[in-house]
């Protein structure tokens, strides 16, 4: 297996599972119900939003391989605030309420992707964003 494609594969996998759980909060949650789960973990509410938002946009541009570097590294205060509310579960996920190594391992995959950029199969950037956007982010 080649090194591009196992970075792609990478790349679409944790795209396809930010996206699956941003749509999961809209679908099966409902905002409603993840601004109140937000608000038990003594978060703000408007932050179910800003993580859900986050969440399906950083997902989508993972996909379609759009600043890869660039969405992995904006990925990671959510995956962190993740880890952050399942701790007190213990360590494993299939404990009651998830425990922190899925969320944990999702953390170093972004920081994975963040290191190894997009592999094949990617847009890469968009010319009139690449003027704010550092040459070392858009790939």
């Amino acid at each position: 297996m080649s090194n591009s494609f196992s970075t792609t594969l990478l790349r679409l996998s944790l795209g396809v599972i930010l996206l699956a759980h941003g749509l999961l909060k809209i679908l099966v949650f409902t905002l409603a119900g993840t601004v109140g789960y937000f608000e038990s973990l003594g978060l703000p509410g408007f932050s179910a939003y800003l993580v859900t938002f986050g969440e399906i946009a950083l997902g989508l541009s993972l996909i379609i391989g759009l600043y890869t570097r660039l969405s992995a590294l904006l990925s990671l205060p959510i995956l962190l605030g993740a880890a952050w509310a399942h701790l007190g579960n213990g360590w494993v996920f299939s404990n009651q309420g998830g425990g922190w190594e899925f969320p944990v391992l999702l953390v170093v995959l972004a920081i994975v992707v963040a290191a190894q950029g997009a592999g094949r199969y990617a847009i890469g950037s968009i010319a009139l964003l690449d003027k704010v956007i550092p040459a070392s982010l858009q790939s």
